[in-house]
């Protein structure tokens, strides 16, 4: 296999990743534009490091980690941490009275300050795993942890949640 043939095969596989690596990105930066920029910077940084990769966890897993130390780097640089951004509709909310959307988007708002106020790691594995949708695997390869370690991290930060809301009044 030529070079021209091994960089298209390499770049076949990181093309099939693309859409999880965005919403693992857009999980980290609630924004879509700055999301798509650390996606392309990130697949920047694979593409030009793929013979770094040793195939000791998956491609996805590697891929965020690249993401996520991006991501980082850019928040040390500029010395502050992205606002929450303003909460997108819901695309079910349609087939709600006005009345449920309402309850609905309220409580999602408190659960992302909720969340915001959390402390790591906490507020990373939680917004990987219900924004990010990733596997509990690949979450804890991100942090050098075992899949028990994200699954315990999970479960309580689910707990910090509730209870958190249960103090305000909310029921799930």
């Amino acid at each position: 296999m030529n070079r021209t043939e091994e960089r298209e095969n390499t770049w076949k596989l990181l093309q099939e990743q693309y859409e999880a690596v965005l919403r693992y990105a857009l999980s980290l930066t609630k924004d879509e534009d700055t999301a798509s920029e650390l996606t392309q910077e990130t697949f920047l940084k694979a593409v030009n490091g793929f013979g770094k990769f040793s195939g000791r966890s998956s491609l996805l897993t590697w891929l965020c980690s690249i993401a996520r130390n991006t991501w980082l780097n850019d928040i040390k640089r500029a010395k502050k941490i992205q606002p929450l951004p303003e909460e997108q509709d819901h695309p079910d909310w349609g087939k709600e009275s006005f009345e449920e959307a309402l309850v609905r988007k309220d409580t999602a708002m408190k659960i992302h300050e909720i969340l915001h106020e959390l402390d790591e790691p906490y507020k990373e594995v939680f917004t990987l795993r219900v924004f990010g949708e990733l596997e509990f695997k690949d979450i804890s390869a991100i942090f050098n942890k075992s899949e028990s370690w994200g699954r315990v991290t999970f479960f309580r930060a689910k707990q910090l949640i509730t209870g958190k809301l249960a103090e305000k009044g909310v029921t799930l």
